[in-house]
């Protein structure tokens, strides 16, 4: 969603800003603005619309804005269309909203979020006298807390709490007053946000990678918390207006790893850094050759009395969640359920009190599966979090944490991420079996030695990348994709299916195999690519019926699958190859060329492989 930046300390802050704004490019966005103040009472506010690019011109790339205080924007489109009116920051004055230029108002500010009861708040702001030039919800919030700040006589951080106890909804916000030139107030709810001190220096944004190349020692802001930030301090308060104290978290990745490093696109380098990132968070729980998660809470003796286990994710990480339900009912024989978190919280939660409650989400702030994490917690089941944020609001508010170590993952369209959430449920369900007396030492050892070699089999994978970029090339203007498998292989064409459509905006389904003389055959026509995931060995014969079916009716086949099974070749008109490994782990391994057919496809048709349109990177509002 919206990616926020603030900057207060020495140096001008207009090109600190604009770099901050072009690491969070990843979220998604369809115009920017900053506001730097300069000493003066009036803040000086530009905008633009479309790519980051045309503010960087506008301004001279941040030199023609002097001041060492700002605040800066990427807006991706809620409330109002975009536009250079409705494009932030906004202001508690009767701007246009749309000029450039030296602004007369007591309060500016940039928000991510939306404001659900807005129409109630602008209804009672008009009828105390405020006029709104924007269609936007942040214009609300904005002259909401200029509201309070005027009628109570008030200080900045008093009159940001009485906002957080009107408003509904989420937001992530940063306020700048013309009473305390130098100083930015910040608020969060739902949203994420993060504050970075340096010598004589204060950050602040909605993501790590913005503010990396200046500190490593991050704040997370807590929900409803208000924040005073000072050049080179960070004095943070809770709903009460006292001051708390709050932890300081050292980055340790590198800020490389935000970066292309020679790669075209970042996608295509995240796709590379499979290998690694399955490596290290495999790492991470294996130890001395056995599974142990005790530094995420769970013991053997917890993880023996579990009865049953629920998933609830969205998008990719859901995908995880169902290939996760299929491991751990097979290896550990306990019932699993895998959910959609925007959907999971508005059934009857029918859990027993011995239920492990996982959520799976990369930023950790994916506002559905927060709200269904919260709604388990509200029942009182254990709950997990697979997570690859440290710190991010999922990871501090579950019962027990298990981190993927993905690294920064900056595209949109994941894929490391999505790697590492399939290893952590691989652990997590060998664990279970473990500690339920499921499987036996013999084949224990054999299931940790095929983990153990899912990094190298990726890799090699990863060489066969050519004759991949051959094929997406020659049917990168097809009009419709289909995706096939049974079982583990349906969970995995999810996936592939998932990939093509966010980036190569192709029109792509995935059906379980078996559900295609169930109505999907009547779409099948001539010329249709139908992909058939093949890798569990006793389902094979099966789903090859299925696409023998298709071509019958003018379809093209593609099949990917493993070494040594019998001739695939001569059932289908392209085949992939992925190494052997175990079934259980095989996903890790098909999902690679479907991720590069998608990104290849996406090359081809010559579109933004990294910010696909409409998308945004963390969905951080419901």
């Amino acid at each position: 969603m919206c990616g926020i930046v603030g900057f207060t300390g020495t140096q001008q802050a207009a090109p600190v800003l604009l770099d901050g704004l072009s690491k969070l490019e990843y979220r998604g966005y369809d115009s920017s603005g900053l506001a730097v103040r300069d000493g003066r009472s009036l803040a000086e506010v530009v905008k633009a619309t479309g790519k980051l690019r045309n503010l960087a011109e506008k301004t001279d790339y941040g030199k023609a804005l002097p001041g060492t205080c700002g605040i800066g924007h990427t807006r991706w489109a809620t409330h109002g269309e975009p536009s250079q009116t409705n494009a932030h920051p906004h202001v508690s004055g009767n701007a246009t909203g749309s000029a450039s230029g030296p602004v007369e108002s007591d309060v500016v500010g940039v928000h991510n979020g939306i404001i659900e009861n807005y129409e109630e708040l602008r209804a009672k702001l008009i009828g105390n006298g405020y006029s709104f030039y924007s269609t936007t919800d942040t214009e609300v919030v904005i002259k909401l807390v200029d509201y309070y700040y005027k009628k109570y006589q008030i200080g900045p951080i008093d009159a940001i709490n009485r906002m957080m106890v009107r408003v509904r909804g989420s937001y992530a916000l940063a306020l700048m007053f013309k009473d305390y030139p130098g100083e930015i107030y910040a608020a969060r709810k739902d949203s994420p946000m993060v504050i970075g001190v340096a010598d004589g220096e204060t950050f602040l944004a909605s993501d790590v990678p913005a503010v990396l190349r200046y500190t490593r020692d991050i704040y997370y802001i807590d929900n409803l918390q208000s924040v005073r930030l000072l050049p080179g301090e960070a004095h943070f308060f809770d709903l009460n207006g006292d001051e708390v104290s709050m932890d300081i978290t050292h980055i340790t990745w590198d800020a490389a790893a935000a970066e292309k490093g020679g790669y075209e696109h970042f996608m295509i380098k995240e796709i590379h850094e499979q290998p690694a990132a399955v490596r290290d968070t495999l790492a991470s729980v294996i130890k001395d050759g056995r599974i142990d998660l005790s530094a995420a809470g769970l013991t053997s003796d917890v993880l023996g009395n579990i009865s049953e286990v629920r998933i609830a994710a969205c998008g990719s990480a859901w995908h995880a969640g169902v290939v996760g339900k299929y491991v751990i009912e097979d290896l550990a024989e306990i019932p699993v359920r895998a959910e959609l978190a925007s959907e999971f919280r508005y059934g009857k939660m029918l859990m027993d009190s011995n239920a492990l409650f996982i959520v799976i989400s990369q930023s950790g702030e994916t506002a559905d599966t927060l709200a269904a994490l919260r709604a388990a917690k509200e029942h009182g089941v254990r709950t997990l979090a697979v997570v690859n944020v440290i710190g991010s609001t999922i990871a501090r508010e579950a019962d027990n944490v298990l981190y993927t170590l993905a690294g920064p993952e900056i595209a949109v369209a994941t894929t490391k991420a999505y790697s590492t959430q399939l290893a952590a449920m691989y652990a997590l369900a060998l664990a279970l079996a473990d500690a339920r007396g499921k499987v036996d030492e013999k084949d224990y050892r054999y299931y940790i030695e095929e983990l153990l070699a899912l990094p190298e089999r990726i890799s090699r994978v990863l060489e066969n990348k050519e004759r991949i970029q051959w094929f997406a090339s020659k049917y990168s203007n097809a009009r419709d994709v289909f995706y096939i498998g049974r079982g583990l292989d349906y969970a995995i064409s999810l996936e592939g299916s998932l990939k093509m459509k966010e980036i190569s905006y192709i029109h792509s389904e995935a059906y379980a195999a078996g559900e295609l003389k169930h109505g999907t055959i009547s779409l099948i026509e001539k010329g249709i690519l139908v992909i058939g995931v093949l890798t569990q060995e006793e389902l094979l014969e099966k789903t090859i019926s299925n696409m023998e079916e298709c071509r019958a009716r003018g379809a093209y086949l593609m099949g990917v699958t493993s070494n040594g099974y019998y001739s695939v070749e001569d059932s289908v008109n392209f085949t992939i190859y992925v190494p052997r490994t175990d079934e259980h782990f095989a996903g890790s391994l098909a999902v690679i060329p479907l991720q590069l057919l998608g990104y290849y496809t996406s090359v081809a048709r010559g579109l933004d492989v990294d910010k696909p349109r409409n998308l945004a990177k963390s969905v951080t509002v419901e």
